[in-house]
């Protein structure tokens, strides 16, 4: 079985929406997109710098744009089971299982934006990753210094998310037995209580939705498990940016779904990262550029024997 996954926020680089430009329609849509959601997508993915992208109000739509215009160059969802995405990730695959139409998906994700930028602009916070270690030796560290483990992806990385003050004493600290200790590219302590003021903003927005069941099988963040209801999986994407991201329970599923491959949309690299490590055997493609769609191909082709 094949799991499509999609990437969160810190996977963004300047110009990495470029090469998908160039792909026949793909101009249209990103323009149908920044129309609907008044913010140049085409500009931010091609000629800004690392700092305009790291705006959590510019990254999660851009993100999310990519996500959906890479997912489209796949061609037909037939060949995959299974879908879940990391954090704003989760909004690109309820756009992929058929829960939001991509402009709803869009709208939604740059309202999450705007909130959480706003909420981050209360207090000076932000997230680092933690890599190696024993999970309760580290947890038991974080707690200690008063950061939250917002992000427990599995594969020996637990990401970290507090005021710049309690990051900066994790970074001199790092917990007994981890490797390193590695700030990252994103502009908040997300899925913190820092961000509780997004949710309520993200549940008035989605009160405009109209959801539909997913079409395939729709992993949670939240705790790993397979949503079936439209609406569930709603409700789920704005509780989340005030809660952690359990990948390490969304990989656990995969496993016990029967993953035989996994294709991560760009920009790809981090989720199959973690999946070599901890779904040692699965292959997988990351989508970077145009280029990685045929080994995507060949992939599905494989599977499809």
């Amino acid at each position: 079985m094949l799991v499509l996954v999609a990437p969160g926020q810190g996977a963004q680089t300047p110009g990495f929406l470029t090469p998908w430009l160039d792909l026949p329609g793909a101009a249209d849509r990103v323009a149908a997109w920044s129309d609907a959601i008044g913010l140049d997508l085409a500009h931010y993915g091609t000629n800004a710098d690392a700092d305009e992208i790291r705006d959590t109000a510019v990254a999660q739509p851009l993100l999310v744009a990519a996500g959906l215009l890479s997912a489209a160059a796949l061609g037909s969802r037939t060949a995959f089971g299974a879908v879940a995405g990391h954090s704003v990730g989760e909004i690109t695959a309820a756009a992929y299982a058929g829960v939001l139409s991509e402009t709803d998906a869009l709208q939604l994700v740059r309202t999450r934006g705007l909130a959480m930028a706003e909420a981050s602009a209360v207090t000076e916070t932000g997230m680092a990753a933690v890599l190696g270690g024993d999970q309760d030796v580290v947890l038991a560290h974080l707690e200690k210094l008063g950061l939250t483990p917002a992000n427990i992806n599995g594969a020996g990385q637990i990401v970290a998310a507090g005021t710049t003050e309690q990051i900066a004493a994790l970074v001199a600290e790092k917990p007994e037995g981890s490797m390193k200790v590695v700030a990252l590219k994103v502009a908040g302590a997300f899925h913190t209580h820092h961000m509780t003021p997004a949710v309520a903003t993200l549940a008035k927005a989605s009160e405009a939705l109209s959801p539909a069941d997913p079409e395939l099988k729709y992993v949670s963040n939240k705790d790993g498990l397979v949503v079936t209801k439209g609406a569930d999986v709603v409700a789920r994407l704005v509780g989340q940016v005030a809660n952690p991201v359990r990948w390490d329970l969304c990989m656990e599923t995969f496993a016990e779904l029967g993953v035989t491959g996994i294709v991560e949309l760009c920009p790809g690299g981090t989720l199959t990262g973690l999946a070599k490590r901890a779904l040692k055997g699965v292959p997988s493609v990351a989508l970077k550029t145009p280029d990685d769609l045929d080994k995507a191909a060949a992939l599905v082709a494989e599977q499809s024997v």
